[in-house]
């Protein structure tokens, strides 16, 4: 089992910050109520397409795009993507409740057939209702992912290419077609910490991501969804979302992480906190309970800084080191079975070329990276740049070439 690697594209911004352009002190309910930030870059799609060609370039099969109120529209955002990169695939995450899955399966299939086969996706039942009330659905928290197993049922339905009837609680489908399967078949990506969304994992889908919890949390994790899985005589793969902060030393790296301590004021952290703890996702909670909302020992495990969850929703823990120190902690998750790690940064531009020059040598030196790593140049994908480009002739993983500005 390799390591697959993935990077993240902001649809919601980004910047050299944890609070960007949609951190606001009422949850984002209130617009004149937006903290007032620096250094914020808009997600218009000549910056995106300068992070998914350096996703690409640097060696990353796929990028994540997320799904909500304050995100461009992952399908159409991606779509346009994929017209200017090549081999990068496209994790697509977005709601079943909002959409048919008849549809959604079409979608897919056209999706491939536009990109030549780069659509991976990502189910993303949704944990706040208000969030999806925004977007019409009222649904509460286990009856969305009981809808969540339905709508998967009839998405691989009617991937079989005949007509396929379905008659749940949730969906009547009757003669439901996909006239142009997709080829592949997308890849289905779907996390949930509850004990309703276990079972939709094991019956379901091919990759199981849990976000960026303490090794053996996470060994724990995967225990419990491997044991449903076998119930249903399946075998889910495993993935972990997680931030990274890597660079030449681990005093730079720390001292990075410091810096975005630093920026955020008492009362961002307070009204943070008091929005993300209102969430119904277990998952979540489980984030906040890792700091608990203080800014003391915020490094839960070895390189494991829960920092990011202070301001922040979902994915709130980064992986802080030396090159080296972020590839040990890769290599004792992936030994635990996680094969897919999906990371990100701030800024997601530089922080792409430190983890790419950096830990990514490290890991192909490990063998733990498939030949090429897709892009279809072997092991390390900047092991034929010259020189010239900003980077010493003598170490392929050393220092980026910073291609914006940045602190």
């Amino acid at each position: 089992m390799t390591v697959h690697l993935h990077w993240f594209l902001p649809t919601g911004g980004d910047g050299r910050t944890l609070v960007d352009r949609h951190a606001y002190t009422d949850g984002g309910v209130r617009r004149e109520q937006i903290t007032p930030v620096s250094g914020v870059r808009a997600p218009d799609i000549d910056y995106l397409a300068q992070i998914a060609k350096a996703a690409e370039q640097l060696g990353f099969e796929a990028v994540l795009t997320p799904t909500g109120t304050w995100c461009e529209d992952a399908w159409l955002t991606t779509a346009a993507l994929t017209q200017v990169t090549d081999r990068l695939k496209f994790l697509v995450a977005f709601r079943p409740g909002v959409i048919s899955p008849v549809l959604a399966a079409q979608m897919a299939a056209t999706y491939q057939r536009i990109s030549g086969g780069r659509l991976l996706l990502n189910v993303v039942t949704g944990g706040d209702s208000t969030e999806q009330r925004r977007f019409g659905d009222g649904l509460d928290h286990d009856r969305r992912y009981a809808r969540t197993d339905e709508f998967l049922q009839v998405v691989r339905g009617v991937w079989g290419g005949a007509p396929f009837d379905f008659h749940g609680e949730h969906y009547q489908v009757e003669g439901g077609l996909t006239a142009l399967p997709p080829d592949p078949l997308p890849e289905i990506f779907f996390g949930g910490s509850s004990a309703a969304a276990g079972p939709v994992a094991a019956r379901n889908v091919d990759v199981y991501l849990t976000w960026g919890e303490p090794p053996e949390q996470v060994k724990q994790k995967i225990d419990w969804i491997a044991g449903l899985a076998a119930r249903e005589g399946r075998t889910v793969r495993f993935g972990i979302r997680l931030h990274t902060i890597s660079r030449d030393s681990a005093k730079e790296a720390w001292a990075t992480a410091n810096r975005l301590l630093d920026d955020l004021d008492p009362d961002t952290v307070a009204a943070a906190q008091q929005a993300l703890g209102r969430s119904e996702s277990v998952g979540q909670q489980r984030m906040l309970a890792l700091h608990g909302g203080s800014r003391d020992k915020l490094e839960i495990a070895p390189n494991l800084w829960a920092g990011v969850g202070l301001v922040r929703g979902g994915a709130g823990t980064a992986l802080v080191g030396s090159h080296t120190e972020v590839a040990d902690r890769i290599e004792e998750y992936h030994a635990l079975g996680i094969e897919h790690f999906v990371l990100s940064g701030y800024p997601h531009l530089e922080e792409a070329y430190w983890f790419g020059e950096g830990v990514r040598p490290e890991l192909a030196a490990r063998g733990l990276l498939p030949d090429g790593a897709g892009t279809g140049t072997g092991p390390d994908p900047l092991s034929d740049v010259p020189a010239a480009t900003g980077r010493p002739a003598s170490a392929p993983g050393g220092a980026p070439l910073l291609v914006a500005g940045g602190r």
